[in-house]
């Protein structure tokens, strides 16, 4: 029990419960339709973020004038678009991975998730920091449940009952916890073997939960 409180009280994990219970039985949390021009303006301008940060200034020098008008949300849109963006790659390069465990596969994307990531380390820091501010939380909210929904997805989960929301919230605390790691440690043996605590954590809960029942 103490474990379960202290997960709960973690504050990505606590944004990413306020995102399913608004979510309700709309379907978690809308996916981003695929859009070519958006992706390329992302693209465009992710080596121009760790200087300019999520701007409109950053948007236009890097992918022209009227870039921003892809993004009538402003800068809390492109950070969500952007972690979508990744989500997509993830859940691409996931497809080729051979682990025959959900568990497993899990972790493999997890990781597959932090090292396509590496590159913008810095944009990413910079993309957290500003859904982290009060106007922003629910972007960031919608942001971590696309990404924990698109793992288990990934990993071949096809749960339909109460579980699919605990096995989202959960994976949330894992996640954000991981993300927050890798922030400071980059991608690497650290990260990994930090990450395997996590999820050894979660599968001890699991078992005791099971037990209680």
């Amino acid at each position: 029990m103490r474990l379960l409180r202290t997960m709960l009280a973690a504050p990505p994990l606590a944004a990413a419960l306020s995102g399913l219970m608004a979510a309700g039985s709309a379907g978690f949390a809308a996916p981003f339709e695929p859009d070519p021009a958006r992706d390329a303006a992302l693209r465009a301008m992710l080596p121009l973020v760790p200087e300019h940060g999520w701007t409109k200034r950053a948007l236009r020098l890097g992918a022209g004038p009227d870039a921003d008008l892809l993004f009538p949300g402003g800068p809390a849109e492109m950070v969500e678009a952007h972690s979508d963006l990744g989500d997509r790659a993830m859940e691409a390069a996931g497809a080729a991975q051979g682990e025959d465990r959900v568990s497993r596969r899990v972790r493999a994307l997890i990781l597959i998730r932090l090292e396509q990531s590496e590159p913008d380390r810095d944009a990413i820091r910079r993309g957290l920091a500003l859904l982290s501010l009060p106007g922003n939380r629910a972007a960031g909210a919608r942001a971590l449940a696309r990404t924990v929904d698109t793992i288990w997805h990934a990993a071949g989960d096809r749960s339909a009952d109460m579980s699919w929301y605990s096995k989202r919230a959960l994976l949330a605390g894992v996640y954000s916890a991981t993300l927050l790691f890798w922030l400071r440690r980059g991608a690497g043996p650290e990260t990994e073997a930090f990450l395997d605590r996590q999820l050894a954590a979660v599968g001890r809960l699991g078992r005791l939960r099971r037990r209680a029942g």
